[in-house]
């Protein structure tokens, strides 16, 4: 029998809404952490928020350094390039495993989910703020079923990716990468993961560039 799953802490829950405003752009990348103007927002005292802090400081989400105090991190465009690089071999590294480990439910699910995005894109009256391609990359992780890989990718790496893909998310193109989607979970589908692991690095090259591209642009028209 598993073990009861530990309740959260208010340090926890804390946490957990620090991440959503970091990444959603609430709380802007590079900007100056005011613990005082947060526990007030928050309404909490001084001792949960440097425990919250902590934790987004493990997930790198949050930078200290001497002299300055903490911050949201900010990466260049060359700490973000670096990065991708990375999560290209280690998700490519998921398909091939994923293409021997993967389950005829979590296979449903992932055609599913395309099915719904294509759907979302096809309706006229569509939202294109749902489209969550990192739900994609999280299913085949999962289904790699390495726990090495997957704490790698989802306690580190996946944080910092989601704040730079909300904030470079301009000039994407949903279909195309609906697309290569599709290829890769074929691939996967036929248990053929050298080829679903060339169409993965592919595919995140493709956001690198575009990711890099978008805040490129962005650090010049604020530097200029």
């Amino acid at each position: 029998m598993s073990e009861p799953q530990r309740p959260l802490t208010l340090a926890d829950q804390l946490a957990h809404k620090l991440q959503l405003a970091i990444v959603q752009g609430e709380i802007s990348a590079g900007s100056k952490i005011n613990e005082q103007e947060l526990a007030a927002r928050y309404g909490v005292s001084r001792g949960p928020l440097r425990e919250a802090l902590q934790k987004l400081e493990r997930r790198r989400l949050v930078v200290k350094a001497p002299h300055v105090g903490a911050r949201v991190a900010q990466l260049t465009p060359e700490e973000l390039s670096d990065l991708y690089q990375v999560r290209a071999e280690l998700e490519a590294m998921a398909c091939r495993l994923a293409a021997s480990h993967i389950s005829a439910s979590q296979l449903a699910q992932l055609q599913l989910l395309l099915k719904r995005q294509e759907k979302v894109f096809t309706d006229q009256n569509g939202d294109y703020a749902l489209f969550d391609d990192i739900d994609f990359h999280l299913g085949i992780i999962h289904a790699s079923g390495n726990q090495t890989l997957i704490h790698t990718l989802t306690d580190d790496l996946y944080h910092l990716l989601q704040m730079y893909r909300n904030r470079c998310s301009s000039g994407r193109r949903p279909m195309e990468a609906l697309a290569q989607h599709r290829r890769i979970l074929d691939a996967i589908a036929d248990g053929d993961g050298e080829l679903a692991a060339l169409l993965m690095r592919r595919h995140i090259e493709s956001g690198r560039a575009n990711t890099e591209r978008v805040l490129r642009n962005q650090m010049e028209e604020i530097s200029g």
